[in-house]
This record gives C-alpha cells, structure tokens and sequence, in this order.
C-alpha cells in the first residue's frame, strides 16, 4: 500500500509529537501513513503543488495560496472545531473608542503574513476608509501567525506606549489577560466578523480511510487526547471555505501573495 504522506510546518517543538502520534494512530488501523516537516508555508505548498505530499495541513492563507496556484483542484477536507468561526480584535489605549479615533496613529499588528494579527484586521481600517501606521511585529515570518510571538509583542508595544493600538486573535487577547500582559484599561474597539483558521487541503485523490479515520477520533480515547489536547481541538470538522472570504480580500487587498504566485508559475 502506497504510504499517504503529510506536509505540515515546524512552527513549534510540539508538532513532531502530534505528527508522530497521528503517525501510529493510522497505522494501527491499517492505513500507512508519514510526514515531512517544512521550515515555512509557501516551501510547503510548492512541495505540495509538485506532488510530492498528498496532504497538507494548512494555515488559512496557505489554503489561499494553494487554491490560486492550483485553481479547481484545491479541497478542503478535514478542520479542528476550534478552526470554525474566529475573531480578532483591536485594542486600544485609553481615550480611543472607535477605529475612527486611531486615524493616522500607530498600530501594532503581528507578522506581516499573519491572517488574524494582520491581514484580517488590516482589512477593516481599509474598508473603513481609515488610514494608520501599521506597525509590524515579524516574528517567524513563512509561518503565517502560527504562534503567539508577534502578537505578544504588539500589546507588549500598545502597553509600553510605542503605539496606539495593538490587533490580536480574540483567544490571544484573553490569554493576555488572565496572564497579567494586559492590564486593564485597554478596550476592545473592534471585532472582526467570525473566519476560519486551518484545514487538511490536498489537490487530488487521497484514500478515503484517511478522513474517515480522522473525523472518528474521539476525544473520550485516552490515547487521542493527549494528541487532540496538543493540537487544540475536542473533534475534527468536515472542511469548509466560506469561512476565508475577508481573507480573500486581504489578500487582494493588500497584493500579499503576487510575488509568490509569479515565482510558482
């Protein structure tokens, strides 16, 4: 049996565990199963493109990117629970109320191919007509926001006083809390409309074993949950990609893959 082979991207120590225990979850069911690891998402997606992984696990714009690169081939198949219906918001320093009161000042966003501490937020100052200084926080660009560096770094900027504004995943912005990063006397100003974040994307036939045996993980498995728990998420969701629209946008917007998507052509 051909072995059904994985791309993913090393954003944390964490993932070589996840992968190598999903690794003999399918194979003690009979589906033979690896994967490879890569440094950033656009080296992953071009691996992808050439054939060389039959599955990646993608961030919300490394689906984009695939999408485009590949147009009509692209499918969305599997996303955690956690992936569906997100918001980021924007913070603000006391005595700003509103995205109209941040109008040519200075915002801290995260990495500049973050999705929910950058592109996305972005969007609504520019649909809104409002124009500021976003101020970027490029923390591990290439793997598009897949961690909390640059968004920590923005409120730890909005806190320090070095901008006006700092734009974060809404889960973020609660974990600032309850750690004491934000203090209190920043308020939300603006939530975005809910997105969705991740999904397992592949670009032809894949084994059907291999979402079904995905969708069946059960949280209440002693051996799954610590792999669930890793990878945040109590069940695994049928793709879906209504949930990237204002991403789309962003991406249009702001011109984010052009280059890329020249290079892979």
């Amino acid at each position: 049996m051909k072995t059904l082979v994985l791309g993913a991207v090393a954003y944390d120590a964490k993932v070589v565990p996840i992968w190598e225990g999903f690794r003999a979850y399918f194979e003690a069911r009979g589906l033979a199963f690896d994967f490879v690891l890569y440094s950033n998402y656009e080296r992953q997606v071009e691996a992808h493109l050439r054939g060389e992984i039959d599955v990646a696990w993608s961030s919300p714009l490394a689906w984009i990117e695939a999408d485009r690169a590949a147009p009509g081939r692209a499918r969305a198949i599997a996303m955690r629970d956690t992936d569906r219906d997100l918001t980021s918001v924007v913070i603000a320093r006391p005595g700003i109320t509103s995205l109209a009161g941040l109008r040519g000042k200075r915002v801290g966003v995260g990495a500049a191919d973050s999705p929910q501490a950058t592109l996305i937020p972005l969007l609504a100052f520019a649909e809104a007509g409002i124009e500021v200084e976003a101020v970027r926080h490029d923390v591990l660009l290439g793997k598009h926001g897949d961690h909390i560096g640059g968004e920590r770094d923005a409120v730890k900027a909005l806190v320090a006083g070095t901008v006006d504004a700092a734009c974060v995943i809404d889960g973020n912005r609660l974990a600032f809390t309850r750690e004491g990063l934000l203090p209190a006397g920043y308020a939300v100003i603006h939530q975005t409309p809910p997105y969705d974040h991740c999904n397992f994307t592949v670009l032809g036939d894949v084994p059907a074993r291999f979402t079904e045996l995905l969708l069946a993980m059960s949280y209440e498995d002693p051996v799954v949950r610590p792999l669930l728990d890793m990878e945040g998420l109590k069940a695994w969701l049928p793709g879906r990609t209504s949930g990237y629209a204002q991403l789309e946008r962003a991406v249009d917007r702001f011109k984010t893959i052009e280059a890329w998507l020249a290079r892979t052509r």
